[in-house]
């Protein structure tokens, strides 16, 4: 038998499912001249260091219609670590989740690594990693809620990104059959295994919904599609509606936006859905990007702050 749902705090937010004239005026807005190509969510900078005015209100703009944006910029290959947690700064998001792999200031290295530790986990690899949000292993309290990438250098081939915002996801499964969404924001919806280092509990089971809903009305997700990563829940409906999930992530969507990032280039999002394709290094181009979670929304971006 499935548990009670998670409680949606926000009456007003369009993802409280007794709401529906509210979600009705939200997602006719959000479709309306809804970007349809990668192209769409470029906007060009010149130091993301220093983002004027015009600059940063023209990233915002993008973000608040399709929760990321995607800067190009000229700083080349400069491995500078100040690039993304400038970023970061600029659009008010703060609290890095310095994971257990990542620096001392809270940033990850995304590269190959042939050694050590990280050789064993797939992001630190040139294996295809598949559709997915940020830290959805994390626990309830210690959500990402957003998601920085800076490419300081793309792979000799490969290693083109897809990017879904969940807000779509949302919209398409609702549209549907809503009872979708009541089924995947339930609290045991999804287990993530607890991770085992040397004999030892590192991180302990942890269960939680796919969709929920924040204290401000905004729309949160949790997913991976790794069936070695995740534990699903059996009932009937919950399966469906992963089915259904999957089909939407695995067709031509043009909800979905395929390509490549070069090195300058970089991604900023409220956590959308994504994936990786496998890529191949050379001498000359070594894959290398940043990235940075972090456990607040971008800073403008609040779902009642733009209705």
């Amino acid at each position: 038998m499935m548990s009670t749902p998670l409680k949606q705090k926000n009456t007003s937010t369009p993802f409280n499912l007794d709401t529906g004239d509210a979600y009705e005026k939200w997602r006719d807005k959000k479709l309306e001249n809804y970007p349809t190509s990668l192209g769409d969510l470029v906007v060009e900078v010149i130091d993301p260091r220093i983002l004027s005015d015009a600059e940063h209100n023209a990233l915002l703009d993008v973000c608040r219609k399709t929760n990321m944006v995607i800067y190009a910029g000229k700083t080349g290959s400069d491995p500078d670590p100040e690039i993304p947690l400038s970023i970061g700064r600029r659009f008010g998001v703060q609290s890095l989740d310095s994971n257990w792999l990542a620096n001392d200031m809270g940033l990850t290295s995304l590269t190959v690594a042939k050694e050590g530790i990280r050789q064993h986990y797939i992001p630190y690899t040139n294996q295809a990693i598949n559709w997915h949000t940020d830290g959805y292993y994390n626990t309830s309290q210690n959500q990402i809620h957003s998601l920085l990438l800076h490419v300081v250098q793309r792979a000799a081939q490969g290693g083109e990104n897809a990017l879904m915002d969940h807000e779509i996801a949302y919209i398409l499964l609702r549209e549907k059959n809503p009872d979708y969404i009541r089924a995947l924001m339930r609290p045991d919806v999804m287990t993530i295994p607890a991770r085992i280092e040397e004999g030892k509990i590192a991180r302990a089971e942890e269960s939680g919904p796919v969709f929920s809903v924040s204290e401000k009305g905004n729309l949160h997700m949790r997913y991976t599609i790794r069936v070695n990563n995740v534990i699903w829940s059996e009932e009937p409906l919950i399966q469906e509606a992963l089915s259904y999930l999957q089909e939407v992530l695995n067709n031509d969507s043009t909800y979905i936006y395929r390509g490549l990032l070069e090195p300058g280039m970089g991604l900023i999002s409220n956590n959308v859905l994504h994936d990786r394709a496998a890529f191949t290094d050379s001498d000359e181009y070594k894959r290398h990007f940043y990235r940075a979670r972090y456990f607040n929304r971008l800073q403008g971006t609040s779902i009642l702050e733009n209705q």
